[in-house]
C-alpha cells in the first residue's frame, strides 16, 4: 500500500500557508479600514470646529448694523468649507456602507464585519450630530436676522405679522422691504441698509440649508435605521458581560466547594 503521509503533510502545510496569507490580507484590510476611520473622524472634528466658528461669525455680523464685507466673506467661506467637508464625509461613509452591504449580500459574517458596522454607525451618528448642530445654528441665525428686520420695520411704523414677514422673506429681492417705505422721511439710510443686509443674509442661509438638505436627510435616515441594530448590539454586549460575570461567580463557588470537599 502506498504511503501517502508525505502528500498529506505537504497538503496540510499548503493549507496552513493559505490560511496565513488570508489572515494577513484581512489584517492589512482592517489596518487600511482604521486609517480611513481616523481620516473620517478628523473631517468630522474639522466640521465641528467650523460650525463653532460660524456661530462666532453670526454673532459678529448681528452685532453690527452694517457688517463689513470681510466678515461676510469669511462666513461665506466657512459655509463653503462645511459643505465641502460634509460631502467628503458623506462620500466616505457611503463607500463603507456599500462595502458592508456587499459582504452581507454574500452572507458573510465575521468579527471584522461587526467591527466595521459598529465603527460606521458611530461615525454616522457623530456626523449627523454635528450637521444637526449646524442646521440649528443656521435656523437660529435666520430667526435673529428676521427679528432685526421686524424691529426696523416697526421703527418706520410698518407693522407686519409673522405670516406677512415670512411671505416677504420668500422673495429673492432684498428691496421688497424698503420699496414701500422708500419715500418715508422717517427711515434712515442706515435702517434701510440693515433691512436689506439681513434679508440678503437670510437668502444665503436658505440656499445653504437647501443645498445640504438632501444629504442631511439621507444620513439622518441611515442613522435612524441603524438605531435598532446598535440597540441590539448594546443589549448583546451587556448580556454577554452579565453572562461572563455569572460564569466567573459560578466558577469561584465551584472552586470553593471543591476545596472544602477535599478537606
Amino acid at each position: 500500500m502506498k504511503d501517502r503521509t508525505h502528500e498529506l503533510r505537504v497538503g496540510k502545510e499548503t493549507e496552513e500557508e493559505d490560511d496565513v496569507a488570508v489572515n494577513m490580507e484581512k489584517d492589512r484590510f482592517m489596518d487600511e479600514f482604521f486609517v480611513q476611520v481616523e481620516e473620517i473622524r478628523g473631517f468630522i472634528e474639522e466640521l465641528s470646529e467650523k460650525v463653532e466658528e460660524v456661530k462666532r461669525q453670526h454673532s459678529a455680523i448681528l452685532a453690527a448694523p452694517n457688517p463689513d464685507e470681510k466678515t461676510k466673506a469669511e462666513l461665506e467661506q466657512l459655509m463653503t468649507d462645511i459643505k465641502k467637508f460634509a460631502n467628503k464625509v458623506r462620500s466616505k461613509l457611503k463607500s463603507i456602507e456599500q462595502s458592508i452591504e456587499h459582504e452581507e449580500a454574500l452572507s458573510r459574517s465575521s468579527a471584522d464585519l461587526r467591527i466595521r458596522k459598529t465603527q460606521h454607525s458611530t461615525l454616522s451618528r457623530k456626523f449627523v450630530e454635528v450637521m444637526s448642530e449646524y442646521n440649528a445654528t443656521q435656523s437660529d441665525y435666520r430667526e435673529r436676522c428676521k427679528g432685526r428686520i421686524q424691529r426696523q420695520l416697526e421703527i418706520t411704523g410698518r407693522n407686519t405679522t409673522n405670516e406677512e414677514l415670512e411671505s416677504m422673506l420668500e422673495s429673492d429681492n432684498p428691496a421688497i422691504f424698503t420699496s414701500g417705505i422708500i419715500m418715508d422721511s422717517n427711515i434712515t439710510q442706515q435702517a434701510m441698509n440693515e433691512i436689506e443686509t439681513r434679508h440678503t443674509e437670510i437668502i444665503k442661509l436658505e440656499n445653504s440649508i437647501r443645498e445640504l438638505h438632501d444629504m442631511f436627510m439621507d444620513m439622518a435616515m441611515l442613522v435612524e435605521s441603524q438605531g435598532e441594530m446598535i440597540d441590539r448590539i448594546e443589549y448583546n454586549v451587556e448580556h454577554s458581560v452579565d453572562y461572563v460575570e455569572r460564569a466567573v461567580s459560578d466558577t469561584k463557588k465551584a472552586v470553593k466547594y471543591q476545596s472544602k470537599a477535599r478537606r
